[in-house]
């Protein structure tokens, strides 16, 4: 198969444009430049049974409307299933119209055909729920006299009937046996009781019960099951439902796991517990051996009641008395328990089973897995799983997937990896809810080797991904910032048929958006109106996100007001980015008034918010602010993150034993993946930086790094040496220059060689041609920061005005020229990078600076021209 990605989007203007109908033609996205041509319940009524020998059934009952179903040659009965005839006239009879001949379809099968053929043609339509095929035949079949319905054949049709909710039809088809000829048995009385107490008419089916008693038809077993489950889902009260059982054995009718079950069924929708207790014991008493129905309705039961251990003590009992439960009534209990997040009790059931020497299964243990693995019990997890190896008890791909599950959303991506390649090793097949939940996992985790493997092996076994898996592929490839990959993953999910999703679209902006790729986040929003999948919220956040880190800020507020127009709710996410324009557009008033709005939204700004609100403070030397906000963080009550981060950022944490507590924090943020990732320590390190905090911001930096985030930063090979900033904030970015002009820097000195070209990655995608490409935040931020640095070595080559470059030659001029510090401290280092003290509380700020939106050699004019023009967009 060729992958391209291509795929030609119209409309440059997707927020405004409208959605056209759904395309159903595959489709592609293709960054090339745009040419200008493209483009009842039943109800029923009063009805009276009168008693006695052929007499008749008086009511009026409304039958829910039926579609007619007409004929249809495609529909045939799947070959080998009958005898040639019945086969042959079943296909006929599918494909008659419905005014078509009954009689000429069954010439040719005159005499031919027993009843016990007919009695499979009626239930093959019986299994379609095709009845008004079934009745014409039926009808047909009574006006002859080689193929007369046998009684047989009116319990199928009565039934049939009975299931459509037609109790008219069934009444008079029953009604007709007598005249036809046909004696009524125990069998077809059963079916017309069934008929009426499926409907919710479980009188009706009592004074069948009788009738059929007084025309001295006995019932049997299934005749008393019927009327019993009629009664007991209609609401007959308990006292009348223990009469029909005494009455049935008074009979002579043995109950059977059916009748047990069905009084069970009604103990448990009653909430009746000393009551499903005596019919439980009444049932081992009288040898009945008890499924997993039965212990479903006693978990049930007693759950309702908050009793579950009572369920424990009649499992005791039975052990005690010799008869060992079965396997599947400690699971049935157990998975109660696991759905209340009830451990200790779980367990105390699991040791129970052990005890009385019954096995644990598969189940068992995919049932404590999963609870462990909910409660976030990681290390009990695996020790259970290894337990479950050694133990008789073979894992499954149901146990596997649990396994992946648990462990992906615990943020141990490699570890999913690592269960798939045991379950091959096993020779256990996945199938696609494994594949989903490992390619789901590497998304999260950014494997983008794990998920293409993934896919290589699924593309080996003859199996084509989900979208769901593709969405997985893309999500990991944009993790990584391979956008590319991520496009061609894209496009390959539907050439291959699977159909795009929601979740498909927003990865692929998303994956966009991180790296402030605007213009392909716009065309993939074109597209989406193109197919006519609807934008929600992740999808509004994605192009906020887009054109903050493209430095369109204009754009990314009226993608906020457009999304209000669309009356699509905002999320905490939405907030977030909509602060994060404001804050790295350096509009502090804007940054407070949102700000205060979250709080007042009842939202507990996250500490990305927070962190925001630092920077932008810092920036604009707002010190009594920064402090007052940094003391808010270290007061909260309520998020012990909040406090962690509050305390290292004022340096509280940074001995190596006070440090492991925010390595945990971090650590823990890895369960939600590298998406959320990358915003915390962004917003982070932008905090520090701007803070003064600059050689803890570059430990955060290292503890990214270490977690998997960020993989583009750093490339090197003899030739080049590259730092991907594209995806920084201004602050991220700074840290990794400062170590990354550091390095090179001691390579100088001990005498390594240096890089033909010393890199810096700023802008990716179709910015990289664009003349204003050297405007953008985080470009014009990198420029003037190695300028400050390495001044004149480093400039924006012709050829590609998303990197900033420095030959070799020029930079060992520049190195070379960089005098040691006079104390020898910092001989090394270009970047000075420590830890700055926070100026104290009162440390008085000029009103000019206030809003100034003085960094990084931003002017005063430039913020207050980017605070006009975001104010204008919102009128």
């Amino acid at each position: 198969m060729t992958l391209s990605p291509t795929l030609s989007i119209s409309r440059p203007s997707p927020l405004s444009a409208p959605i056209p109908k759904l395309n159903p033609k595959p489709h592609h996205l293709s960054f090339l430049p745009k040419t200008p041509d493209s483009s009842s319940r039943f109800l029923s009524g009063h009805r009276k049974l009168l008693s006695g020998q052929g007499e008749r059934l008086s009511f009026s009952v409304r039958a829910k409307p039926k579609d007619l179903i007409l004929g249809n040659p495609s529909v045939t009965v799947e070959k080998g299933k009958y005898s040639y005839d019945v086969e042959t006239l079943i296909n006929k009879l599918s494909s008659l119209p419905p005014r078509g001949s009954i009689a000429r379809c069954l010439d040719i099968f005159k005499n031919k055909l027993s009843l016990n053929d007919f009695a499979l043609v009626f239930k093959e339509f019986a299994a379609r729920g095709d009845w008004q095929r079934s009745l014409r035949l039926f009808k047909y079949m009574q006006r002859q006299i080689w193929c007369k319905p046998s009684e047989h054949i009116y319990t199928i049709m009565i039934s049939l009937l009975g299931r459509e909710g037609l109790l008219d039809k069934c009444a008079e088809i029953f009604e007709e046996m007598p005249s036809q000829g046909v004696i009524r048995s125990v069998f077809s009385y059963t079916s017309l009781i069934n008929a009426y107490g499926r409907n919710g008419q479980f009188e009706m089916s009592l004074q069948l019960l009788d009738r059929m008693k007084k025309d001295k038809v006995s019932p049997n077993i299934l005749t008393y099951n019927t009327v019993l489950n009629a009664c007991a889902r209609g609401g007959l009260d308990w006292e009348g439902l223990l009469g029909l059982f005494a009455e049935m054995r008074h009979e002579g009718v043995q109950p059977d796991l059916v009748t047990y079950n069905t009084l069970l069924s009604a103990c448990a929708s009653r909430g009746l517990g000393d009551e499903a207790e005596m019919v439980f014991r009444t049932m081992n008493e009288g040898g009945i051996v008890p499924d997993i129905t039965t212990y479903s309705y006693l978990v049930e039961t007693f759950g309702k009641l908050d009793k579950l251990e009572k369920v424990s003590e009649l499992l005791k009992e039975m052990e005690s008395g010799g008869n060992l439960p079965d396997i599947t009534s400690y699971n049935v209990l157990l998975e109660a328990y696991a759905q209340l997040g009830s451990i200790k009790e779980a367990m105390g059931v699991f040791r129970q089973m052990q005890e009385a020497g019954c096995m644990a299964n598969a189940a068992t243990y995919s049932i404590l897995l999963n609870l462990y693995g909910r409660l976030g019990r990681y290390d009990d997890v695996r020790e259970l799983f290894l337990e479950m190896k050694v133990s008789n008890a073979e894992p499954n791909a149901a146990t596997y997937n649990i396994l992946i599950q648990v462990f992906g959303e615990g943020g141990y991506f490699r570890e999913v990896v690592t269960l798939f390649h045991d379950m091959v090793e096993e020779n256990i097949e996945p199938n696609m809810e494994t594949y989903e939940g490992l390619i789901y996992a590497c998304g999260k985790g950014g494997l983008h080797e794990d998920a293409k493997n993934i896919l290589l092996h699924m593309n080996e076994k003859g199996i084509v991904p989900s979208s769901k898996a593709y969405t997985g592929a893309i999500e990991a490839y944009g993790q990584a910032a391979l956008y590319d990959e991520a496009l061609v993953a894209f496009n390959t999910m539907n050439e291959v048929g699977s159909r795009s999703s929601i979740e498909s679209f927003n990865s692929l902006i998303h994956a966009y958006a991180r790296g402030g790729l605007y213009k392909e986040t716009e065309q993939v929003l074109s597209i989406m109106g193109e197919v006519g999948i609807a934008l929600n919220a992740s999808s509004f956040n994605g192009m906020i996100e887009a054109f903050r880190q493209g430095g369109q800020f204009e754009e990314a507020i009226k993608t906020y007001i457009e999304m209000e127009k669309r009356r699509c709710d905002p999320d905490e996410c939405t907030l977030e980015a909509v602060l994060s324009v404001y804050s790295v557009a350096g509009l502090v008033n804007e940054c407070e008034e949102h700000f205060e709005e979250i709080k007042a939204s009842g939202t507990l700004p996250s500490v990305m918010c927070y962190c925001m609100m630092l920077a932008v403070y810092a920036k604009t030397d707002r010190w009594d602010d920064a402090n007052k906000l940094l003391n808010e963080m270290l007061t909260n009550r309520v998020s012990n993150i909040h406090q962690v981060m509050g305390q290292m950022i004022k340096g509280d944490y940074d001995d190596e034993s006070n440090w492991q507590m925010v390595e945990y924090v971090f650590d823990k943020l890895k369960s939600e993946g590298c998406g959320l990732g990358m915003r915390f320590y962004n917003t982070l390190i932008e905090a520090l930086w701007w803070l003064g905090q600059k050689q803890r911001a570059v430990q955060v930096l290292s503890e990214a790094t270490q977690r998997g985030l960020f993989p583009e930063l750093l490339r090197k090979n003899k030739l080049v040496r590259s730092i991907d900033v594209h995806r920084m904030w201004e602050g991220g970015a700074y840290a990794a220059m400062s170590v990354w002009l550091n390095d090179m820097h001691e390579m100088f000195l001990n005498g390594e060689d240096l890089p033909y070209v010393a890199t810096v990655v700023v802008v990716r995608g179709k910015m990289e041609k664009s003349s204003t490409t050297q405007d953008l935040p985080v470009a014009k931020a990198a420029y003037s920061f190695l300028q400050d640095n390495m001044s004149g070595a480093f400039n924006f080559p012709k050829w590609n005005n998303g990197r900033i470059i420095c030959q070799r030659s020029q930079l060992k001029k520049m190195l070379s020229s960089i005098e040691p510090s006079t104390d020898g401290s910092s001989s090394k280092s270009i970047c000075i990078l420590s830890n700055s003290p926070f100026p104290p509380p009162g440390t008085k700020t000029s009103p000019t600076d206030v809003d100034s939106g003085r960094y990084n050699g931003t002017s005063s004019d430039a913020t207050s021209r980017t605070r006009t023009e975001l104010l204008t967009s919102t009128f």
